[in-house]
């Protein structure tokens, strides 16, 4: 079974940047396109960001659209997500995992620690 660990997190002031990582254990990505989820204080979780297997393609919600950068590096079983021009309201615990794709839904119900972005305004 494949083991998500995300890292990248931290405190940023609105217009800031961060980086986010997603490597893999006990399995590869192998086959999976990926994606980028997030769940805000009292909120459900949502989707962010996914791209395909082979990195050809990618899909953004709107929200992010422009500010935020999924790429992947499947020799090194790692998916990025590169947020540009942060906001408030990007302030949530940011997950990974395998996508349905091209539908925006987690493949597994098996979720990581997360990692925490707070934006300051």
């Amino acid at each position: 079974q494949v083991q998500l660990v995300e890292s990248g997190g931290g405190l940023v002031q609105a217009g800031g940047s961060l980086r986010l990582s997603c490597a893999a254990s006990g399995r590869t990505f192998s086959g999976y396109a990926m994606g980028w989820f997030r769940q805000a204080p009292g909120k459900g979780r949502e989707f962010v960001a996914g791209i395909t297997w082979s990195g050809g393609s990618a899909d953004y919600i709107d929200p992010v659209k422009g500010r935020f950068t999924i790429s992947r590096d499947n020799a090194k079983n790692t998916v990025y997500l590169q947020m540009n021009s942060l906001k408030p309201e990007d302030t949530a615990v940011y997950y990974c995992a395998a996508v349905n794709w091209p539908l925006r839904s987690p493949l597994f119900q098996s979720w990581g620690q997360g990692t925490q972005v707070t934006v300051s305004s």
